[in-house]
């Protein structure tokens, strides 16, 4: 299987119990599909894994592949600190169903490159032969993977694909150049994705994609096209939502994008805080300016 497209980071809806709400995930899932989103990625960033407990990490990613019925892949996230439990997080998600891992690291204390390889091709084992992304944010990470790591780890078999959330996008290139024929990047939200397909990026894995489908869709398909001059012209009313997203917790911003649209996510996760007034008509006249409400 080769993952190539927009695959939008799903919020985690989650009701003032505690529980899952799988009815407006389920709504989202379908108008995402309908949109012509290339794959479905629960528990990124935008899916706030760092304040789900295990249970509703489980629920969320079951929710999805069901209400997905098998129409895209589902590339559900796998983070912890520790390689034991990651290992076990990525067997219950295959056996769940899903098609790929995003592999995330969170650490407390520092990690050797040693460890951080360990761990990542711990995950990859686990995965028993489905595609592993790799995602690295150094701007919430305590350990970074190096461009060496990120090299070694290419060689792994069913390690084939990263998502570099660092706002480098010289360093990309340089991944793009060391992985050659083993690894595929895709852009973040941190990067502009029409220049990201241009070095060789094969898609955009991130949660504008998920307020604004038909807009991603289009720009990802003109860049395909090698037609840059209309991916810009796509492009740049386009990265107002990531200029927001910079302004704003990512979480609160989408969940609130989203609840605009009329999917009721809920608010973001405590102590996450919602966004005051004035925010949410910022976001609203953003998602006007670029034809998503």
């Amino acid at each position: 299987m080769s993952y190539s497209g927009v695959f939008p980071y799903l919020v985690s809806p989650i009701d003032p119990s505690g529980a899952v709400m799988e009815g407006v995930l389920t709504d989202l899932v379908d108008h995402l599909i309908d949109a012509g989103v290339h794959g479905l990625a629960p528990l990124g960033s935008t899916g706030e894994f760092a304040y789900l407990s295990q249970e509703q990490r489980r629920r969320v990613v079951d929710t999805v592949i069901l209400a997905n019925r098998g129409r895209v892949p589902v590339v559900a996230g796998v983070a912890s600190t520790a390689i034991s439990d990651a290992v076990a997080q990525t067997e219950y998600m295959v056996e769940a169903g899903a098609d790929g891992i995003l592999a995330i690291l969170e650490a407390y204390f520092p990690v050797s490159d040693t460890g951080i390889e360990a761990y990542f091709t711990a995950i990859a084992k686990a995965a028993k032969g489905r595609p592993v992304v790799l995602y690295t944010n150094p701007q919430f990470q305590r350990s970074d993977l190096t461009l060496p790591v990120i090299e070694r780890l290419s060689q792994v078999e069913n390690i084939r694909y990263i998502k570099d959330a660092s706002t480098n996008t010289g360093r990309l290139l340089s991944i793009i150049e060391r992985t050659r024929d083993r690894m595929e990047v895709f852009a973040a939200s941190a990067h502009i994705p029409v220049c990201v397909m241009m070095i060789g990026g094969v898609g955009w894995m991130a949660g504008p994609a998920c307020i604004a489908p038909h807009q991603s869709i289009a720009l990802y398909e003109a860049a395909k096209a090698g037609d840059w001059a209309k991916a810009m012209e796509l492009q740049r009313p386009l990265w107002r939502v990531n200029e927001i997203f910079a302004r704003y917790s990512i979480a609160a911003c989408i969940k609130t994008a989203l609840d605009l649209k009329g999917f009721p996510v809920g608010p973001p996760i405590a102590p996450q805080m919602p966004l005051d007034e004035a925010a949410r008509e910022e976001i609203a006249a953003v998602l006007r300016d670029v034809g998503a409400l």
